[in-house]
């Protein structure tokens, strides 16, 4: 076994604590973990804690990074780009924010109110839910690595050609105008000492996890039913390869559920064991994270019925290609 396995083993898959899990079904609540109810209690307790222990790490380490890139400091870095180069690093700033679509749309007004192209804008909103480092590292316990590089260069260029689109459109005027209207705040602050930076950090770790806790305890809890309780065959023959409709299945589940990342991680890990293919299970992962109705809403505070209308339609399609796509690929990269 080479180094890389054994880190990821120890350090993101957590074999440890799946054998703590199952220490405490069997010795503290005296079930055994061979039946179904044990093992459904073990999955349970492994994946909540995993996913805490993971949220806790990942979102210290990314606030820490995004507290060098304050939204003024992040306008001056794009200001400089244009045309497909602003869209790249509209899509590679996008990445370094938080989880959800949601929480990317103040940074989107203040940067349309400041005049940045809006392509450049909606690289940076596309690629916010669907690629960051928290998306990367999940994946990577789940899939490994192949996966987690093909998924984060593929959602790239999907932020990149959906803001080149909506650029060659012409459609700023689909902005709402009190956006374009809001006085530009100058949100530069001082430089962070590192006890500063590492403040700021614990407290988005508090902010998040107060946000999100509930979403993981639901998606565990769903997790947990799929692996016990549903044959591997209907999975299989619902969402796996052999069904030419699974990617469309999964996107049109996925679109009105509300959760980010972390709460879909132990749906698709399940999935997965299933035998759903990773195509399908990928596509649900972004129907939630970047198509679902409550962001959708959201942005349509900010921008008229059509630049939305193009936007969904922009991103779902390029949801449902990489689902395609990724199930084309699955013998080699798995």
């Amino acid at each position: 076994m080479n180094f890389f396995s054994i880190f990821n083993n120890y350090f993101f898959k957590m074999t440890w604590l799946n054998d703590l899990s199952r220490l405490i079904v069997e010795k503290i609540l005296r079930i055994e973990s061979a039946t179904v109810l044990g093992n459904a209690l073990q999955f349970f307790i492994y994946d909540v804690a995993k996913i805490f222990i993971l949220l806790v790490v990942l979102i210290f380490i990314i606030s820490y990074i995004q507290s060098f890139f304050p939204p003024e400091r992040t306008k001056k870095i794009l200001n400089q780009f244009k045309g497909i180069k602003g869209n790249i690093m509209g899509a590679l700033l996008g990445s370094l924010t938080p989880f959800c679509s949601c929480s990317s749309i103040p940074i989107f007004i203040g940067f349309t109110s400041s005049g940045l192209p809006i392509g450049i804008t909606f690289s940076f909103l596309t690629a916010s839910p669907l690629v960051n480092p928290a998306a990367f590292l999940l994946l990577l316990t789940i899939f490994g690595i192949n996966v987690a590089i093909l998924y984060v260069l593929i959602g790239m260029i999907l932020a990149v050609i959906a803001g080149m689109i909506i650029e060659l459109l012409k459609l700023e005027d689909q902005v709402m105008d009190y956006v374009k209207n809001v006085k530009g705040v100058n949100l530069e602050c001082s430089s962070f000492t590192t006890k500063e930076r590492i403040n700021y950090s614990l407290k988005q770790v508090k902010n998040i996890a107060k946000k999100v806790w509930i979403f993981i305890l639901i998606g565990v809890g769903i997790g947990s039913f799929i692996h016990n309780f549903i044959p591997r065959d209907i999975i299989s023959g619902i969402l796996g390869s052999n069904n030419p409709l699974a990617v469309l299945l999964a996107v049109l589940i996925g679109i009105p559920i509300y959760a980010d990342i972390f709460g879909t991680i132990p749906i698709a890990s399940a999935l997965f064991d299933k035998g759903a293919s990773i195509g399908t299970i990928l596509s649900f992962m972004m129907a939630v994270t970047a198509m679902s109705i409550p962001s959708m809403i959201m942005i349509s505070k900010v921008v008229k019925i059509k630049l939305l209308t193009i936007f969904i339609t922009l991103v779902t399609i390029g949801i449902i290609g990489i689902g395609y796509l990724f199930n084309l690929l699955q013998p080699f990269i798995i």
